[in-house]
């Protein structure tokens, strides 16, 4: 017998998933640099505008194949700081930063979830789903709208279905295995890898838990002064 199924459905809200674009501010910027970084040839994974003494504009991206490099992050930023000095959606100061998704990386699109399936992850819901709103398990690809997600409870393993529209935060675990799945990646698609130290990739956790990101293939530029 395979390993039980257990679907969990919420009356969808109004309110859009907030995995790439988390506040208002958000999702105006992503919707205007979104055509930008798809003209260079990449997609927009997450964007991020942080508060501080000077705002932080963080900006992740990848080629839909995987595999971005420095000179890449380079270009988009180039490209973006144009955009947003004409644009002019920001009335303040901001530095701008981008970087690549980095090997534990969030997890922010649908497809996300197929394209590393089997690989181990953490996703968080926001609100308790059967009490709990942290999971921790093994994807297993998408049923429709559906993340499918292996964990194991009292020794038995369970599939269960989250809605993506409930997520609020997604991210792979660091492993040896997805280590050297990510590196053989990005061989293949020719982008090199000065070194590799794992504790540069810090996880990215939830906000409770206070969010940090190293990622590899950062590259930042004062974008308005």
């Amino acid at each position: 017998m395979g390993p039980l199924r257990a679907l969990f459905h919420i009356c969808k809200d109004p309110m859009s998933n907030d995995l790439i674009a988390k506040t208002a501010i958000d999702r105006r910027l992503a919707e205007i640099i979104t055509p930008v970084i798809e003209d260079l040839g990449f997609e927009l994974v997450r964007i991020r505008l942080q508060g501080g003494k000077t705002a932080t504009l963080q900006i992740m991206a990848d080629r839909p194949e995987g595999g971005i490099n420095v000179d890449d992050c380079g270009d988009i930023s180039v490209a973006v700081s144009a955009t947003l000095d004409v644009e002019d959606p920001l009335e303040d100061a901001y530095h701008l930063e981008v970087s690549s998704p980095g090997i534990d990386r969030p997890l922010t699109r649908l497809k996300d979830f197929a394209t590393f399936e089997g690989y181990e992850a953490k996703l968080e819901t926001n609100q308790p789903i059967d009490g709990r709103k942290r999971w921790k398990g093994v994807l297993a690809g998408v049923e429709g709208e559906e993340v499918l997600l292996n964990i194991d409870e009292a020794g038995e393993t369970h599939t269960i279905g989250l809605n993506f529209d409930w997520l609020s935060d997604a991210k792979l675990v660091l492993t040896d295995e997805l280590i050297r799945e990510m590196l053989r990646q990005k061989k293949e698609a020719g982008v090199e890898i000065d070194h590799l130290d794992e504790s540069a990739f810090d996880a990215v956790e939830t906000e409770d838990d206070g969010e940090t990101e190293d990622n590899q293939g950062a590259d930042g530029a004062d974008a308005k002064e």
